[in-house]
């Protein structure tokens, strides 16, 4: 046993994916640590909240970094990297033919007694971004979610800071009119 351990809390997110292209477990551990359970929020939110799907594309994609560390480019930030690389998993998973869903059953405040009409407005918002073209769900979870930014998200998404605008325009557009018409 060493006498003094290698600790990788210090290292930037660019350094760790070098130690794991060295084949240093510790600093996989440690990039596991800081972006799984963000990376798992992110494509929960991108599978219309599909937990089980989550889980397992989180998983794919933390096997493709431990994989294939060489496919990253050091030149680049790796938050955006990562982004990029759940976002491909989830538009893999879009092209493959839906399993049926069930019927989202509609929720009256009437009908539930105790909860308050901002749980009720959540649960109504959650249900409308799952509604939303996938491009612009993208943006917006990206964005308002994921807390990144235009032009991380143009990066991410390879399209042009102006598309993202648009599409967040658009979504937000859809989602004002839908919410208030389920609310008021």
């Amino acid at each position: 046993m060493p006498l003094f351990r290698r600790t990788y809390q210090n290292y930037t997110d660019e350094a760790l994916m070098q130690a794991i292209a060295q084949r240093q477990e510790r600093a996989f551990a440690e990039l596991y640590d800081r972006y799984s359970s963000r990376m798992y929020r992110f494509i929960f939110r991108m599978l219309h909240r599909d937990a089980s799907r989550a889980e397992d594309l989180t998983q794919e994609l933390f096997l493709k970094i431990i994989e294939k560390p060489h496919l990253f480019n050091p030149e680049r930030d790796f938050k955006t990297w990562v982004y990029t690389l759940a976002t491909n998993l989830c538009r893999n998973e879009f092209r493959r033919p839906p399993l049926p869903e069930p019927e989202p059953a509609d929720i009256w405040v009437e009908e539930l007694p105790g909860i308050q009409d901002q749980d009720w407005l959540e649960s109504r918002l959650h249900h409308q971004i799952g509604l939303l073209p996938d491009a612009q769900r993208q943006c917006f979870v990206l964005r308002y979610q994921e807390g990144l930014t235009v032009p991380e998200i143009a990066e991410i998404l390879e399209c042009p800071e102006g598309t993202v605008k648009s599409r967040l325009h658009h979504a937000i557009r859809q989602l004002r009119t839908q919410l208030a018409g389920t609310y008021f």
